[in-house]
């Protein structure tokens, strides 16, 4: 199945604003705002698929205008079915100055002999606040499928003003790799990312607040990078997928996602 999904916005009366959307089957978005003076635009990406099936090709492209702060929220994990071939995503995200896009899907969990590669493309100006998250596990580990999945490949590339700054590149196969190895996963089942950028963010107070909300958690492992540019990158390893997904959340949370908020966070 070919899917598109196309997400424009646009800033009103110091609000954000669904400006336009256009999506194909199985794609569905759902504005989730509920305060409708808040500052920050709350969209649900739906699908009325179970998952992504073999031979499916997602298009997903998202457009922020200037001053603009959205968060994207998904409902549901993200299943990969098993497939023959492959399935792919590709996904663009421009943000245009000041604009703020904050997006922690739910986990991706691959069943056995899934193929999925995904791409991703986000562009930033000046004065942007990015908050991208990525949970993988090692499958339906409950039915026994533990990394008995054929490949998982995601690129995630990150731009500022058109200048590459950040390149991910997370590609797993079990069959060809064994995941316990030193330098993989070393025993752990679920991996999480998270990239924060902000110019005018305080890195050293936001780090040491991350790890205040990380240290507590039992049974994971943290690292935290300090980005090339003003921003962080957190990974997580853990053994359950509701727990990463939550972490991400809460560091999430912790941070400032609008203009508005950032003003205020960063005058105490």
């Amino acid at each position: 199945m070919m899917a598109e999904l196309y997400i424009q916005t646009a800033r009103i009366n110091e609000t954000t604003s669904l400006k336009k959307c256009y999506c194909t089957t199985p794609f569905k978005v759902a504005n989730i705002t509920e305060d409708k003076k808040d500052s920050i635009l709350r969209l649900m990406l739906m699908s009325s698929s179970p998952g992504i099936l073999d031979g499916d090709a997602y298009n997903i492209k998202i457009d922020l205008a200037k001053n603009c702060s959205l968060q994207l929220h998904t409902q549901s994990y993200q299943r990969l079915f098993t497939m023959k071939e492959q399935a792919t995503q590709k996904m663009e995200i421009q943000l245009a100055e000041g604009a703020s896009f904050c997006f922690i899907p739910h986990p991706a969990v691959p069943h056995e002999q899934s193929n999925f590669t995904a791409r991703n493309k986000i562009f930033l100006s000046n004065n942007c606040n990015l908050i991208f998250g990525e949970i993988l596990t090692c499958g339906r580990k409950l039915n026994g499928e533990v990394f008995l999945f054929s490949k998982y490949h995601c690129i995630t590339e990150i731009f500022m003003n058109d200048k590459l700054i950040i390149k991910e590149n997370l590609l797993m196969q079990p069959s060809l790799i064994d995941v316990n190895n030193i330098g993989q996963l070393q025993g752990f089942t679920h991996q999480a990312s998270l990239i924060y950028l902000d110019e005018y963010a305080d890195v050293k107070r936001i780090k040491a607040t991350i790890m205040e909300i990380l240290v507590v958690q039992k049974g994971i492992s943290i690292g935290i990078t300090v980005a090339p540019v003003n921003g962080l990158i957190v990974r997580l390893l853990g053994q359950k997928a509701e727990q990463l997904f939550d972490c991400l959340k809460m560091i999430a949370g912790c941070l400032p996602q609008s203009n508005q908020q950032k003003m205020t966070a960063y005058a105490i």
